[in-house]
């Protein structure tokens, strides 16, 4: 049961420190927000996966890697995050953007849903659960049935509450020392990742039509 914990952390973690939109949006409201944001957007990505499985075992995982389901998970999802890095830019240019001084209690749902629907609309995340993930999954069941999925799930999940709680303690605690001026600037880079890879996505599910 350790070794399937232990090998479930470490799969999960070489996921969630890569860089991606969830991480980027992590580092943002945690800017904005504090230090509890990246545990409540980790909350919404853990419910997914909750889901994920739950789909899996119901046969959904073919869906998933239909070229079909990608393309339109890439165009979703590329343009929403073209949207909130759009939206985050001119946000800074027009000085609306500003160093809370509270915990942002008020936007824990928010926070919550955009976790989960920042992780939905990310095809490559959901081809790794249906390809990757389903595999894990099976070996865990295989092993130690019911008890060994749930094992892998926790193990997994640990990854993301630890990884993104730690970054969202970190950039939490540090942005009372951050000025407007500069506090702006960082909301801007974050908006072009987020222009960044919503391009990536819509480019990879417009590509997959010329294949």
């Amino acid at each position: 049961m350790a070794l399937l914990f232990l090998s479930a952390l470490a799969v999960g973690f070489s996921g969630a420190m890569m860089p991606g939109p969830l991480l980027t949006y992590t580092i943002r409201q945690s800017l904005s927000a504090g230090s509890r944001s990246g545990f409540i957007i980790s909350a919404g990505h853990a419910a997914l996966e909750m889901m994920l499985i739950i789909l899996i075992f119901m046969g959904f995982d073919i869906v998933l890697q239909s070229a079909a389901a990608q393309a339109g998970i890439g165009l979703i999802g590329g343009f929403l995050l073209g949207y909130m890095g759009f939206s985050m830019i001119y946000n800074s240019l027009k000085n609306r953007v500003f160093v809370q001084a509270g915990d942002g209690a008020g936007t824990s749902k928010n926070m919550f849903v955009s976790g989960l629907v920042i992780s939905a609309t990310n095809p490559y995340f959901l081809l790794w659960w249906a390809v990757v993930g389903l595999g894990f999954i099976l070996q865990s069941f295989n092993s130690l049935g019911i008890i060994g999925v749930a094992i892998y799930y926790v193990g997994h999940i640990s990854a993301d509450f630890l990884w993104y709680g730690f970054i969202s303690i970190v950039v939490g605690k540090t942005r009372k020392f951050i000025k407007e001026k500069p506090y702006r600037v960082v909301i801007a880079a974050l908006g072009c990742l987020l222009v960044f890879f919503g391009g990536k996505f819509v480019f990879g599910a417009v590509s997959s039509f010329f294949k």
